[in-house]
């Protein structure tokens, strides 16, 4: 369903000789490295604004070192763009190919409050769940509401999230949680499943290259537990 979106947005506006804004996509990011494959891939489509918002993370050190790569690594893209639209002067401006290296729209970051209580609140019953269960469902639903709140008040034409990349996310109850929420707030759902097509793989690939800090587990000391245990 997103290959088949993108082919319509770039059909549309090539047939409108470039005159058709890209559109405003408002993607909920979990980290850098997950981020890492999926803004290279949607920035030649989409006027993106990364949603940095991870309540699940439940230690304030662990977030602010998390937050801190997102936001490096789209300064770092975004130099990469500037750099490849001078060294191809001879197009115009926001042209989404280039043979001077990385290009694509500008990226921007928003990043939301930080409020562990609300996870806690969310999990609470739920503690003893296995990672990838109804707690995970859950914190899902908390993350992509509050995305698909402020995407409708920022008046941005999709919301999403990269949290599909990832082979531990359930990706098919991520879209389902999308495609209720699109319904209750008024704007629209970009589907994916951003591990197929190697993804995945290009995300690990990407975070070498940027030396990006990759975590091994999700955020909350539910998961982290788990993974010591195991």
């Amino acid at each position: 369903e997103l290959d088949k979106l993108l082919e319509e947005i770039c059909h549309r506006r090539d047939s409108a000789s470039e005159q058709i804004p890209a559109p405003r996509l408002f993607l909920h990011s979990c980290c850098a490295p997950c981020s890492s494959y999926v803004l290279e891939y949607l920035r030649d489509f989409f006027r993106i604004t990364v949603f940095y918002y991870n309540p699940n993370i439940s230690m304030e050190e662990e977030y602010r070192k998390r937050v801190a790569e997102q936001k490096r690594l789209i300064a770092a893209y975004n130099e990469e763009a500037e750099c490849a639209k001078v060294a191809n002067a001879h197009t115009a401006a926001g042209v989404r190919e280039s043979e001077h290296g990385r290009t694509g729209y500008p990226i921007s970051i928003i990043e939301g409050d930080y409020e562990p209580e609300k996870f806690f609140l969310m999990a609470k019953g739920m503690e003893r769940c296995p990672e990838g269960g109804e707690r995970c469902f859950a914190c899902y639903e908390l993350r992509l509401r509050e995305t698909a709140k402020q995407a409708a008040a920022g008046v941005y034409d999709y919301f999403a999230t990269t949290l599909t990349i990832s082979p531990l996310k359930n990706a098919k109850k991520l879209n389902e949680i999308g495609e209720a929420l699109a319904g209750e707030y008024g704007i629209a759902w970009l589907p994916s499943d951003f591990k197929k097509k190697n993804g995945y793989k290009r995300s690990i690939e990407l975070s070498a290259e940027y030396d990006l800090y990759r975590q091994n587990y999700c955020g909350c000391v539910y998961s982290k537990a788990e993974r010591e245990q195991s």
